[in-house]
């Protein structure tokens, strides 16, 4: 098995039914969990460690939207993060004013914190319905069509504005 798409029996796209996602993983647990291979030689129980970890790792990743869409993009060949960092001036404004936002509610009412929270949590899902758009445009291309590319680089983008406002929402919750 290749990916992790593979290893879990599921469809590669990025809109997975997360009851789908549990009951796939659930039954290739049961089917590789090294308890039901210690009567087995040496070579079984390693073979079944190592499986068991790969389907572990396949869950992990695809259970979460966000890197659920980073692992589809690596696999659809799109850039990494590091090869492709740029954010809009916009964007980023705007991060520089929500992060004096998360400053100011540190030291006032704890209910700015909750209509923060709140603010973020939309803007993040709303990055995910652009991703989510965005895989399904892709899924209407064929792999050489050269239409690909700014799809791919636009969902980088999108991901790096993700992984921003994730952060921000991770740094209004630390103490």
């Amino acid at each position: 098995m290749d990916d992790h798409f593979e290893r879990l029996d599921l469809p590669r796209r990025f809109s997975i039914n997360a009851a789908e996602l549990e009951r796939a993983y659930l039954a290739r647990s049961r089917a590789i969990h090294p308890d039901y291979h210690l009567a087995g030689s040496n070579a079984e129980l390693t073979a079944s460690l190592e499986l068991s970890a790969e389907l572990n790792e396949a869950y992990a990743t695809l259970r979460d939207p966000f890197t659920r869409a980073t692992y589809l993009l690596k696999l659809e060949g799109g850039p990494s993060a590091s090869e492709h960092k740029h954010l809009p001036t916009a964007f980023l404004a705007e991060m520089l004013e929500a992060r004096e936002r998360i400053e100011e509610a540190r030291f006032g009412c704890p209910d700015d914190a909750a209509v923060l929270a709140a603010e973020f949590e939309k803007r993040y899902d709303g990055l995910l319905v652009e991703v989510q758009s965005d895989f399904d445009r892709l899924a209407q291309l064929s792999p050489r069509d050269p239409e690909r590319y700014p799809i791919l680089a636009h969902l980088r983008g999108i991901l790096n504005a993700a992984k921003y406002v994730r952060g921000l929402i991770r740094d209004l919750h630390a103490e």
